[in-house]
């Protein structure tokens, strides 16, 4: 197993700096602009960016129309490329540059690749506009109709064609394809092909003029291209100083991840623009790796992938730390976004309500059982059943609730069952199931019930089977169907009563929402008074409420607390996301999580979380509950799972069912990803005081 080195540097993690630089451009002067790359280039290095993307044709500046049939003009450009490839040397990114080159008596628009002190590669522009405001094929020719694939710039010959892949051979995932301009505006980018071929990061050096609306067309572009492509996708467009002759200039430089526009440079500046970000290359491999189709697609084209030709070059990895300047958001199925996290849970509640509908409608039963205990899952599912019965036009009393008081039920949580319950019109019951659980504890020959105080996990467990049976038997005799009320994170890490317990149901409507986001699901259906004033503020009590299973009574005045036994859940859900979605190494999910919890002061909250919630935990406290994680998931309850009810996938993080995202021998053990875990953590680093943006 490979140690990976520094563990707080972004290039030990599987991220790359990217950087789009917008020089201030002086038209048809080579050597300012030549002056005013560098400025850039040499900040880009000083942030250990990796790849640094400027304009097209940004060594002379794009609108100069004619002057580019001038010799002066063009040798300047050579000039001006000449010495950056000298100060290449002393630079740590890549710097992919636009200038025009002359050959075969011919005009190419190109992308100059220039990395340690000499040419990777030239990429001519494929399509070249002609129609509307650009005439490009009045001095330029397109890169088809080059007849060599090598060009002499600067008395060497380099490699030439759009069909160049740049790729680091010490950086298995630093693979880079460049398009011009126009070449994404076409049915068939360039780039797609590159993709296909292994691209992860897909340059574009634009001159775009800007129009009304075409800014938010660019960003639809970038984010299609990216998406579909699942690669990184950075724009560098032309700013102020060229031509307005007849056009304008907004300089938009956007960088794109898989989809998500990560950072953008301001419009309209009159000065030099620079964005850097910080790119996840694991991710995007990973999630190259599930998507079937992308690879089938790569197999349709392999004529024209395997034609591609690869031009290799060693990047000098930074050695020593280079923090991550990326925003890792704490609660990864939670936007921290108002008006997207409401958007999203108005859509998990409706996909939970249909999906019961169905199976309601689907079996022909109209009734449906359910435990209530005054927590958050039962809460969650109860109004969604509640719900699902007005859709389907039947009386809510048609919904069954149950509290199941035992021996460590609390005065507050049964009281706001059953208010909750009378709040909704619901038919309720209270049933006492200690006196039954004495006689199986009593039948058992359980120390229980011979009055000592002995709370393990038999005693635990007769109580949540005896709920479950008793549920069961109530469906029986009303012919109905028992709501499962178990929730992603409780099923992950197996914190459920297997079989005869609420592991068990007819049918769950939670089992693919984590802990986290039922939270904010409670809160929203308060906040938008779903259900009337009066059950809005029992929502908001119950939220409030600290979570615990209610099995073993208090000792000391303390009750039993299920984060105190498995971890916060803010944090077990964090880990849940990026293992199961991605199956990153345990380091980088420590990493991860060190960057997303280690400082409360920096990052998005999301404003429906009170100040007093939010936490931060140094490494030690990450890494112990990362622990927790990898033994419970991996190796101590597959075999639940491998059992679960049919239940509703809701989002892109998951579900772990055995017939849909997850599959799972139940006797794995969890050693390598432990082993890893101790390889790659450190126990401490201290709070990170640096700003995740």
């Amino acid at each position: 197993m490979t140690r990976r080195e520094p563990f707080n540097s972004i290039y030990s993690q599987g991220f790359l700096r990217a950087a789009v630089c917008a020089p201030k451009v002086a038209l048809a002067s080579p050597e300012r602009n030549l002056e005013e790359t560098l400025k850039l280039a040499e900040q880009a290095s000083l942030q250990e960016a990796a790849l640094a993307a400027f304009p097209e044709l940004g060594v002379t500046g794009y609108s100069n129309d004619d002057l580019f049939f001038q010799d002066a003009l063009l040798d300047g450009a050579q000039e001006a490329i000449a010495e950056l490839v000298r100060a290449s040397r002393e630079l740590k990114p890549v710097l992919i540059v636009g200038a025009p080159i002359e050959s075969e008596a011919r005009l190419f628009n190109c992308a100059i690749v220039i990395y340690g002190g000499r040419i990777l590669g030239a990429v001519p522009k494929t399509y070249l506009p002609n129609y509307r405001e650009f005439y490009e094929k009045r001095q330029f020719t397109s890169g088809t109709k080059a007849n060599v694939p090598v060009i002499q710039v600067g008395g060497e010959l380099i490699p030439f064609g759009s069909d160049l892949i740049f790729f680091a051979e010490n950086c298995p995932d630093f693979i880079v394809h460049v398009e011009i301009c126009e070449d994404l505006w076409t049915p068939i980018p360039p780039s797609s092909y590159a993709a296909l071929a292994g691209a992860m990061l897909l340059v574009n050096l634009s001159a775009s003029n800007i129009t009304i609306g075409k800014a938010e067309y660019r960003r639809l572009l970038c984010a299609s291209q990216s998406g579909k492509c699942i690669s990184a996708y950075i724009y560098a467009a032309a700013s102020f100083g060229e031509s307005t002759t007849d056009l304008a200039w907004d300089g938009q430089g956007l960088i794109y991840e898989d989809g998500d526009l990560l950072a953008e440079t301001e419009r309209f500046s009159d000065r030099s623009q620079f964005i850097t970000v910080d790119l996840d290359l694991e991710r995007l491999r990973q999630d190259r790796v599930r998507m079937t189709s992308f690879n089938d697609c790569a197999v349709l084209h392999r004529d024209r992938i395997t034609a591609m030709r690869r031009i290799p070059f060693k990047f000098a990895v930074p050695t020593g730390e280079v923090p991550l300047k990326r925003r890792i958001y704490r609660f990864p199925y939670v936007p921290a976004d108002a008006p997207r996290r409401d958007e999203r849970c108005r859509e998990v509640y409706d996909i939970q309500v249909h999906g019961l509908m169905q199976r309601l409608s689907a079996t022909g039963i109209k009734k449906a059982v359910i435990g209530v205990s005054g927590g958050l899952d039962s809460t969650q599912a109860l109004i969604v059943t509640a719900r699902a019965m007005d859709r389907l036009g039947l009386p809510r009393s048609n919904v069954l609730g149950y509290t199941l008081p035992g021996f460590a039920t609390s005065a507050r949580t049964r009281e706001n069952a059953l208010r909750l319950m009378h709040a909704l019109s619901v038919t309720g019951e209270e049933v006492d199931i200690r006196p039954a659980c004495r006689q199986m504890l009593q039948d058992l020959g359980h120390s229980f019930a011979r009055g000592e105080a002995c709370y393990d996990i038999t005693f635990e467990n007769v109580q949540a089977g005896e709920r479950t049976s008793l549920l069961f038997r109530a469906a029986n005799l009303h012919e109905a169907l028992v709501i499962g009320t178990s929730d992603l994170s409780e099923i992950a890490l197996g914190y459920t009563t297997y079989g005869v317990g609420d592991q068990m149901a007819h049918y769950h409507v939670n089992a693919s929402v984590p802990k986290t986001f039922i939270q904010y699901l409670i809160r929203w259906a308060a906040k938008t008074d779903q259900f009337g004033a009066e059950t809005s503020r029992l929502l908001e009590a119950i939220v409030a409420t600290q979570i615990s299973p209610e099995l073993v009574p208090p000792r000391g005045g303390a009750g039993q607390l299920a984060e105190e036994e498995i971890g916060p859940y803010e944090l077990q859900d964090f880990n849940l996301y990026y293992l199961s979605r991605f199956g990153f190494l345990p380091s980088r999910v420590a990493f991860l999580a060190y960057n997303a919890w280690s400082d409360r002061e920096q990052g998005d909250w999301p404003d429906l979380l009170p100040p007093e919630n939010r936490h931060q935990y140094d490494l030690a406290t990450i890494r112990k509950w990362l622990e927790v994680f990898l033994l419970r998931f991996f190796e101590f309850s597959q075999f639940k799972r491998s059992a679960l009810p049919n239940a509703p996938k809701v989002g892109s993080g998951g579900s772990l069912s055995p017939r849909g995202d997850w599959r799972a021998p139940s006797d794995a053990k969890a050693d390598v990803w432990l082993q890893e875990l101790e390889l790659n953590v450190p126990h401490q680093l201290g709070y990170r005081r640096e700003a995740s943006e």
